[in-house]
């Protein structure tokens, strides 16, 4: 089957998801700077989750630049990305309401690890679909080392939480770092 309707729709719905995210930004009661000090976790949680998403959103378009067709199971291993991706506006908020303390702190990282995996598996549905439809993707992708790293990675982040919260936003912050960058493996397998 097509994969437009996946693509309009997946793009659509992250678009709502950072919608309701900056909706969660509260107005300050105050004209003056001090107003905004109690909003600077909220506003970093924000800025750290848009991120996210905006890394999302970038992987998710350039896997199904390299795909051909979908079926039925990547259609529901995209719904399960989505329904995780869907978690982040809660997870963000919880975290940057109770300035980052260890319990939102490791639900974060619990989100974040579900989206991954939830990524891990549609990219694994979508190289395994239409007896090689999707074999550029299976090349370009590889063993996907990166995307491995990152998961044991928030898998550390989680228990760190109640240790040290602060290392678990670092560790936060440096796997978004590593995705920052484009991913250009697809790219350019596309351009070949």
């Amino acid at each position: 089957m097509n994969k437009t309707r996946l693509e309009a729709f997946s793009d659509a719905v992250i678009a709502i998801i950072m919608t309701i995210m900056v909706l969660e930004l509260k107005i300050p009661h105050g004209d003056d700077l001090d107003a905004l000090k109690p909003l600077i976790p909220v506003f970093l949680a924000y800025v750290l989750s848009f991120i996210y998403l905006g890394i999302y959103w970038n992987n998710h378009h350039h896997m199904l630049q390299a795909t051909r067709k979908v079926n039925g199971k990547v259609l529901w291993s995209n719904m399960l990305l989505l329904f995780w991706l869907s978690m982040v506006p809660f997870a963000t908020g919880w975290m940057g309401e109770n300035h980052f303390a260890p319990l939102p702190t490791a639900l974060y990282g619990v989100v974040l690890l579900l989206c991954a995996i939830s990524y891990t598996l549609l990219q694994n549905k979508l190289t395994k679909h239409s007896d090689g439809e999707n074999a550029l993707l299976a090349e370009a992708i590889g063993s996907d080392l990166k995307g491995k790293i990152s998961m044991i990675i928030y898998i550390a982040a989680i228990p760190l939480a109640f240790v040290q919260q602060n290392i678990s936003h670092a560790i936060y912050v440096i796997v978004a770092l590593i995705w920052l960058v484009p991913d250009k493996r697809i790219e350019s397998k596309i351009n070949k």
